[in-house]
């Protein structure tokens, strides 16, 4: 029987980055077992589910996201059996379980892989992949021009069998993730069996990472822009992201979670990373046969400006919600540089203006209609680190470009727990354990015990707002109406009585002010929405 209640259209789900949340066995990366520790201080926040960062066999050149095997647990963060432990503690808990699944590409240690390299030009083998000849003397050039989302061509040549060079591959990220050629019947068959795999043991939905590719133009022709994606860090390229039988796949995939829905009941949800030019095309990912959700990214790269963020939100409510989805809200992520440095640069400790207009925009968030995905740190308040070593830097943006404009690594520097110096209760009880990114030493001031003793924390400000979410049916799903506001402050009702107002102000918040109640009766409470702040109150 169908559940009545879709319990993904309003949920708040919680982004674990596994390497970095939370070590149990003191090596310096975060594990399956670290996750399952650390869900009674996410069932306290109140969120309701998690999605984890790719835990699958991988060389770990881009952090998981180059899968060797999707159907295992790579050692370094456990085995099947401790994933299984953690989905029941999660179900025991009420938490859902998200995984994160990469369908565009997978590793060059993958076994298709490396019998591909084996293979000859032309075979099953390489079907399964983009193989293409090169152009100029000896095919010595790239098949085309496109460039890799991380910087240089995005082809790659291979030494053949018989040691003479030969054939290009494709590969929109680094080299050690080729992408999958999902022209060819093998790899939908082969995702419906991983899928399966997963779904079998009890997980909740997947998390789809870029899942606007899959497709490229069948003639891999010329780009009019080739640098594009390297560039804006951006899936722009027309001819390589966004092609229409990709909708096919997530047709198929729907089809596939409501199966499982029928068979028990449990809703499984699919929401997707679609990065397109426009809420209008955003849209055409979730009618009601394809994805559940999508991350609606133009909230979190709209300028701090209330005619900015009106516009988008208003954008998305007419195209998205128009649809029958609810709109999936974001703020941040594992590849975003953190809200508090985002939105206070050039500042790099949170305090101040960035700190500020970061706990706005989370109630602004968190009161809009629909769902809403919370990157982990960001209930702490946590800032960007910005001056990490060049020898620590792992992300392969760097390594690609030799660019420190846009790398990841920042936003992914291990959680603080407690404590006054590294590794600040991160790794077990291991002495001399190490962090696998160095942790700075300010990172004391955002450690998560003194953050659940300071009730004008970030950490308290969250939980209020997710408490008082659950609490208010006002909140979630549903619509929202424009208020007539002060310049400066965005202001809009949900339900004709319940407000959410933001100043746009570019004072920094007094703590007092820091510390106001997110709900009160009547007017807006006097000096609530000085500076850069937010509030939600009842109009009587």
């Amino acid at each position: 029987m169908l559940s009545k209640h879709h319990w993904w259209r309003d949920a708040v789900i919680y982004q674990v980055y596994v390497r970095s949340f939370l070590d149990s066995t003191g090596d310096g990366i975060g594990d399956l077992a670290g996750v399952r520790a650390g869900l009674p201080y996410l069932k306290k926040l109140g969120v309701d589910g998690i999605w984890l960062s790719p835990f699958y066999p991988s060389p770990q050149h881009d952090h998981g996201y180059d899968v060797a095997d999707y159907c295992d647990v790579d050692p370094l963060f456990g085995d099947l059996g401790e994933f299984d432990l953690l989905v029941g503690t999660a179900r025991r808990l009420g938490i859902k379980v998200l995984l994160d699944i990469v369908p565009n590409h997978c590793s060059s240690e993958h076994p298709w892989f490396r019998e591909a390299l084996a293979a000859a030009p032309g075979s099953p083998a390489r079907a399964r992949f983009h193989f293409a000849d090169g152009r100029g003397p000896d095919g010595c050039e790239p098949p085309n021009n496109w460039h890799s989302m991380f910087g240089g061509p995005a082809w790659s040549r291979v030494t053949e069998p018989d040691g003479r060079p030969g054939q290009w591959y494709l590969h929109m990220f680094a080299p050690e993730q080729p992408d999958w050629n999902w022209r060819n019947p093998e790899i939908a068959a082969e995702f419906d069996r991983i899928l399966r795999f997963w779904l079998d043991r009890g997980i909740d939905g997947f998390r789809i990472d870029v899942a606007a590719g899959l497709f490229k133009h069948p003639e891999l022709p010329d780009s009019d822009d080739p640098e594009a994606d390297a560039r804006t860090r951006d899936s722009v390229n027309p001819l390589a992201w966004n092609q229409p039988e990709v909708h096919d796949v997530w047709r198929r995939w729907r089809s596939m979670c409501e199966e499982y829905t029928e068979r028990d009941g449990r809703e499984r949800l699919l929401v997707g990373e679609v990065s397109v030019p426009t809420a209008r095309e955003h849209a055409q990912y979730v009618r009601p046969d394809e994805l559940h959700q999508a991350f609606f990214f133009d909230l979190l790269s709209a300028p701090w400006d209330p005619d900015a963020f009106q516009k988008v939100i208003s954008e998305a409510m007419q195209d998205i919600a128009g649809t029958g989805s609810t709109v999936t809200w974001v703020l941040n992520n594992h590849d975003q540089v953190r809200t508090v440095t985002r939105y206070g640069e050039p500042a790099t400790e949170g305090s101040g203006l960035g700190a500020a207009r970061a706990r706005a925009a989370a109630l602004l968030m968190l009161a809009l209609p629909g769902a809403a995905y919370i990157y982990q740190g960001e209930e702490l308040g946590l800032p960007e680190v910005v001056d990490l070593p060049d020898d620590v830097l792992t992300d392969p943006i760097f390594r690609r470009t030799g660019s420190r404009a846009r790398i990841r690594d920042g936003c992914r520097v291990p959680l603080p727990w407690s404590g006054q110096a590294s590794p600040f209760g991160f790794t077990s009880g291991v002495e001399g354990a190490k962090p696998w990114l160095p942790q700075p030493e300010y990172f004391a001031e955002y450690a998560t015990d003194r953050a659940l003793a300071d009730t004008r924390s970030f950490w308290h400000l969250y939980r209020d707002g997710l408490q008082l979410r659950a609490a208010l049916p006002q909140l979630g799903e549903g619509t929202l109406r424009w208020l007539d506001a002060p310049p400066g402050v965005l202001a809009f009702t949900r339900g004709d009585d319940l407000v959410c107002a933001v100043n746009f102000g570019t004072a920094p918040t007094p703590a007092p002010v820091s510390g106001a109640p997110l709900l009160a009766s009547g007017p807006c409470p006097p000096g609530v929405l000085s500076g850069s702040t937010a509030a939600w109150w009842i109009r009587s």
